[in-house]
């Protein structure tokens, strides 16, 4: 019988031999365990770093690891659970050289661990078509477009004092139990954007579920994607979580959206690379944070920003735990270094209300030129009434000032209250731009012609 074969059999035929084609395995073997470090020879040649590696303990259990370092005989892994079961001799196969997912749009609201895989009991997520790598380059800077208009934020102080524009990168630096995580929430909730990246790095496992639930809500996660990897999991997972965190803004962006990225904590995702650096022997510096950590830093802030034209700014806002409220410690430096503008919550202040942003010392630095002259006037006024009042509190506070002594001191008693409570916010409660600003005007009788 002739058998006639076109193209289209050819290539089909191709195909059907290449899948019959078994995979290559390709098998090391566990060396050493020290510390949270597994050393594996056998696959030197083939492994690269960030390559992903399975272990296959004699009990049955398989580890999944990552290479973190390769030296003259073997390379080294950490893994990503703890190391209990692992012993010398175990199997490690080498698997995918670098970690990627597929995102969707159907991902809104869906809460997923660091690996991409949900954990919110709402069933399988719909696999996309393209693959996002976790660890991508920021675009060239020279592509980038420039940062675009205000964004309403619903906070009266940041849209007022602080604005944030699109693609703006912010930071909120405060110590342990400011009200970091509430304003992360109230933002999530009340921003106006198309889609929110919520990354919780480093969180205690009981607060996920209170943010999602009590703070964010049903309105808040109907369109956010929450990333989590809990204080309790590996450094590997948490930093892989805020990788995570920016590889799904970027895909939102690619499909023309406006993202607003919010990561809790970037310290914590530090902390991890910190962890990471020290177990692979780089030497400590200032407060035992590694050289890598200060490199890396930079590579994950400049993932957000404005991105090329056609594409969705990433407007973003990082929050930094500073350590004993030190805001000068290491990574706030670094971090403040890196980005836009800094809001700053001071503990006093939360003593008397919330959100506790201390205005005079947290900046925008998209202000003056995102606000319009009479916007920047009562900006520079109401900053002028603040600041004059700090200069002055202990005199006040003991009576050592006369009334009448200067007007400008005057000035900034009569209107103290006025702008208390205008910085003052109800977590339910929420204001656009232009009532913002009105209410600011109105807190000290500013007309328009002043």
């Amino acid at each position: 019988m002739l058998v006639i074969y076109t193209m289209n059999n050819i290539l089909k035929k191709i195909a059907e031999e290449v899948n019959n084609i078994p995979d290559v395995i390709i098998k090391g073997k566990v060396s050493g365990i020290k510390g949270l470090i597994i050393s594996v020879r056998g696959l030197r040649k083939f492994a690269s770093i960030g390559s992903r590696c399975e272990i296959f303990s004699n009990g049955g259990k398989i580890t999944s690891a990552e290479v973190v370092a390769i030296n003259a005989h073997e390379i080294l892994l950490m893994p990503f659970d703890d190391v209990t079961g692992i012993s010398a001799n175990d199997d490690v196969v080498l698997k995918a050289a670098e970690q990627s997912v597929y995102p969707s749009l159907e991902w809104l609201g869906r809460v997923v661990n660091a690996f991409g895989e949900p954990i919110d009991d709402k069933g399988a997520l719909k696999k996309g078509t393209t693959p996002y790598f976790l660890k991508r380059s920021p675009p060239p800077s020279q592509s980038r477009t420039r940062v675009g208009e205000k964004m309403n934020v619903g906070i009266r102080a940041i849209n007022t004092f602080l604005s944030l524009c699109r693609g703006q990168r912010m930071g909120v630096f405060a110590g342990s139990g400011v009200g970091k995580s509430m304003m992360i929430a109230m933002l999530a909730k009340y921003a106006e954007t198309d889609v929110k990246v919520i990354g919780l790095i480093g969180e205690r496992g009981r607060e996920v579920q209170e943010f999602i639930e009590d703070y964010l809500g049903e309105e808040g996660l109907a369109r956010s994607i929450v990333v989590v990897a809990t204080s309790d999991e590996s450094a590997l997972l948490r930093r892989q979580a805020a990788n995570l965190t920016l590889s799904l803004c970027e895909y939102f962006s690619d499909q023309g959206k406006e993202v607003l990225c919010m990561m809790d904590s970037v310290t914590r995702y530090a902390m991890a690379l910190r962890e990471i650096g020290l177990s692979v022997g780089e030497p400590p510096t200032a407060k035992g944070y590694t050289p890598g950590v200060f490199a890396e830093l930079p590579r994950l802030l400049e993932r957000a920003g404005p991105m090329l034209k056609g594409k969705g700014a990433i407007t973003a806002l990082f929050s930094v735990l500073v350590e004993g409220d030190d805001h000068n410690e290491p990574v706030a430096d670094a971090v403040r270094g890196i980005i836009d503008g800094h809001i700053v919550l001071d503990r006093n202040i939360a003593a008397r209300r919330y959100p506790a942003i201390d205005i005079l010392k947290s900046v925008s630095r998209m202000i003056p030129k995102c606000n319009n002259e009479y916007e920047n006037k009562l900006i520079s006024k109401s900053r002028g009434l603040i600041s004059t009042f700090e200069e002055m509190a202990d005199m006040i506070r003991i009576g050592a000032y006369k009334k009448g002594a200067d007007p400008l001191v005057d000035e900034a008693i009569k209107y103290r209250e006025g702008l208390e409570n205008f910085l003052n916010q109800a977590y339910n409660e929420h204001d656009d731009l232009e009532s913002s600003y009105l209410k600011l005007a109105g807190a000290i009788d500013f007309k328009p012609n002043a």
